[in-house]
């Protein structure tokens, strides 16, 4: 399973998670399970996981990608709808493809868009098609096969069997439209300092004495 992490601060970070063809019923029913658990509601009331999404543009936009999926044959597996007070339940959908907005615009609700793959390079090939290169995830017990993967993902940041990746030690940043540079670590401090080039001339050659290069 590869993921451009579901529900963390209302899915700031996800655009879609591939899922394995073979695996795809039993994870999709595992989900939908975790995610029937959550709890709508304000951030201070107890047992409340999802809170509100930050206006009521936010909402629609969720709203419009859930429908424009549907549109082109995706499925509501739970969820799917706003409620009052700038509200979205916890939705999961199934059936997605590329096409639909979900893939392409970030969504910064709790949407989890579900895309089946059939062998590693289609699963690579669908998560590089992004004009944003952030931060990827991927799932396996064949490390070598994660490793491979990881390797091959256009991301600045790969998680790999880990879904919480930022660290003081670890540098921060992406590729293509997702910025140049790293914040932390060794190489965040680039950014604040001059680097230059001195040729020094070591003049005419000295018998005995290698010359210049």
């Amino acid at each position: 399973m590869m993921s451009r992490m579901p529900f963390l601060r209302c899915n700031e970070r996800v655009l879609s998670v591939l899922v394995a063809s073979e695996v795809l019923r039993p994870f999709t029913d595992k989900l939908c399970d975790r995610v029937a658990k959550l709890k709508v509601g304000h951030g201070l009331d107890e047992g409340v996981t999802v809170g509100p999404l930050i206006n009521a543009d936010a909402v629609r936009k969720v709203a419009a990608q859930v429908e424009d999926a549907t549109i082109k044959g995706a499925t509501v597996v739970t969820g799917g709808k706003s409620i009052e007070n700038r509200f979205f339940e916890p939705t999961v959908l199934s059936d997605v493809d590329p096409s639909m907005l979900c893939c392409s615009q970030e969504t910064f609700g709790p949407l989890v868009p579900l895309i089946p793959f059939s062998s590693p390079a289609e699963a690579l090939s669908l998560a590089n098609d992004s004009s944003a290169g952030l931060a990827a995830y991927l799932y396996s017990r064949d490390l070598g096969l994660a490793w491979r993967v990881a390797e091959g993902l256009e991301y600045g940041m790969v998680g790999v069997n880990e879904g919480v990746i930022s660290s003081a030690l670890g540098p921060f940043g992406g590729m293509k439209e997702s910025g140049l540079g790293r914040e932390g670590s060794k190489f965040g401090l680039d950014e604040y300092l001059e680097v230059k080039y001195i040729c020094l001339g070591l003049g005419p050659t000295v018998d005995g004495l290698p010359g210049m290069p």
